[in-house]
């Protein structure tokens, strides 16, 4: 039996899963910060470029100026970042020199640990991005092992990412990252193992997402394994397609003989709070997964499936949804069995779309390419896990405009996008117009500074009240409940003029 500890990924994974990493607004984050610092986390999975790209886009907040407000209310917990070290916001890769940047920024504002995320497990590029966290100042380097299930991933694999991991001088731990929820107890019996002797004694951490109700079990496997941080989410902001639900697996560790400590009190409050802000915004809870067998062959995520869902319906083919599924399979083998984790769901699912549909106007598979396909096939975002089936990558780089954008220019050095946007500028608003189009944080500074606090209890009312303002004018509103009585008076000029 062990003590073991938690990292909460509410705020960034929870939130990207459940919510499309659009549910959370600096008010929310803020409001809650000060109790979230005090549960007893060993850490918060906090943001990504992707969640720093929708603060601006969805909300026009800077996303650097909220980094520094949790910063503020959460001195003592660690804040993490997860990367690819390729890119920032944007798909499009980035120059090293970018790159070094981004990861000065994030330091500089108060993040302190970095998860290394190379969909590929391309080792010369996660340790390339350690090496620049750790120059940047990052206290604390995780090496992510992305599970998923393929004729190449097996134990002997993952033992040998995590043997490279433990050769790495900046990488100080690594987890398992298991984006579809698919890790059974009884694959994490053999593969904890193998990772663990491998390691060399560097920590491991677990990261399983609940959407098939396995992770749960997965976690007490791994803890009476000897894995002591397993990674949770809290409230609405865990299970379904988020992590496993922060007070019920506490509950279960204890009953199997483990110690976590956590304040209780204040869990169940951080907890209650999402609850009650998912209410008041109209955001889905997560809940419980049931086991479906369909998701260990197309490993498709919650919301990567019901989008191709729509995607096909719109077309006109809901029917052919088996069809396309088979197609995803089938294209994800070509491949060299990417990870089905972003960018490469997006690329597999396009490429499986663009193959049925062509098959249903009588055409050939690989007909179409995508380009961010044709780019994968050129190894702009690493290099496969194993290689491409060689007729398809014949198919795909024997194309004119595979020509075209291997003739595409080199990423812009910093100087270079200094020289784009203006030299007077901050360096944080200079790796957000790097990301983004420029309109977007146009917006955001035109949007001045946050809100910082949010009551969820008072947005019904706020909402009555602003509805009941958009409507013809009334003398009189009155709102009474058990308990609660508020009166409305409109005061009228003598002309007939406006309501005050």
């Amino acid at each position: 039996m062990a003590d073991i500890r938690l990292v909460d990924v509410s705020l960034r994974d929870g939130n990207q899963s459940l919510w499309g990493a659009a549910g959370l607004r600096t008010a929310h984050i803020a409001t809650i910060a000060p109790l979230l610092g005090r549960v007893g986390f060993r850490a918060l999975d906090y943001s990504s470029s992707t969640a720093m790209g929708m603060s601006v886009r969805r909300h026009r907040e800077d996303p650097w100026a909220l980094l520094r407000i949790s910063r503020a209310a959460m001195p003592d917990t660690p804040l993490q970042f997860i990367g690819t070290g390729f890119r920032f916001i944007s798909w499009e890769r980035a120059h090293p020199e970018v790159i070094e940047l981004v990861y000065r920024q994030l330091v500089d504002n108060g993040m302190d640990r970095f998860v290394v995320l190379d969909p590929s497990h391309d080792m010369d590029a996660a340790r390339a991005t350690a090496r620049i966290a750790k120059k940047a100042g990052g206290r604390e380097v995780i090496g992510a092992l992305t599970y998923t299930i393929s004729a190449v991933h097996d134990d002997a694999f993952y033992a040998g990412i995590a043997a490279q991991y433990a050769a790495c001088a900046d990488i100080d731990r690594a987890y398992i990252k298991d984006p579809a929820g698919i890790l059974t107890p009884e694959r994490a019996r053999t593969l904890i193992p193998a990772v663990q002797a491998a390691l060399g004694g560097k920590p491991l951490e677990l990261h399983s997402h609940a959407t098939l109700g396995l992770s749960q079990l997965t976690c007490l496997t791994a803890a009476a394994l000897g894995v002591h941080v397993l990674q949770v989410g809290c409230g609405a902001l865990g299970d379904g397609s988020s992590l496993p639900d922060a007070e019920r697996l506490v509950a279960n560790l204890r009953a199997s003989g483990h110690t976590v400590d956590v304040d209780d009190r204040l869990l169940t409050a951080v907890a209650r709070y999402f609850d009650r802000l998912a209410v008041a915004e109209g955001l889905p809870p997560g809940t419980p997964g049931s086991y479906d067998a369909a998701f260990m062959d197309h490993q498709l995520a919650g919301g990567t499936m019901s989008t191709t869902r729509r995607q096909l319906a719109e077309l006109g083919l809901a029917d052919r949804f088996g069809a396309l599924l088979a197609q995803i399979a089938q294209v994800r083998a070509e491949l060299g069995y990417p990870i089905m984790v972003t960018p490469y769901p997006q690329m597999v699912i396009g490429q499986a779309l663009a193959n049925l549909l062509s098959v249903t106007a009588g055409g050939g598979r690989y007909d179409n390419v995508p380009d961010q396909v044709i780019r994968y096939a050129q190894g702009t975002f690493g290099k496969p896990t194993a290689p491409i089936d060689p007729q398809v990558l014949d198919k795909v780089l024997g194309r004119p405009r595979a020509d075209e954008l291997a003739a595409e220019p080199p990423p812009l050095t910093v100087a270079e996008l200094r020289q784009r946007f203006g030299g007077r500028i901050s360096d944080e608003e200079l790796l957000l117009r790097f990301g983004m189009p420029g309109a977007e944080v146009d917006a955001m500074v035109a949007a001045g500074p946050a809100v910082t606090h949010y009551n969820p209890d008072t947005v019904p009312v706020l909402r009555l009240l602003r509805s009941l303002a958009s409507r013809p004018a009334a003398r009189e509103l009155t709102v009474d409940k058990p308990g609660f009585r508020l009166s409305l008076r409109s005061s009228m000029s003598t002309e007939g003029g406006d309501v005050s």
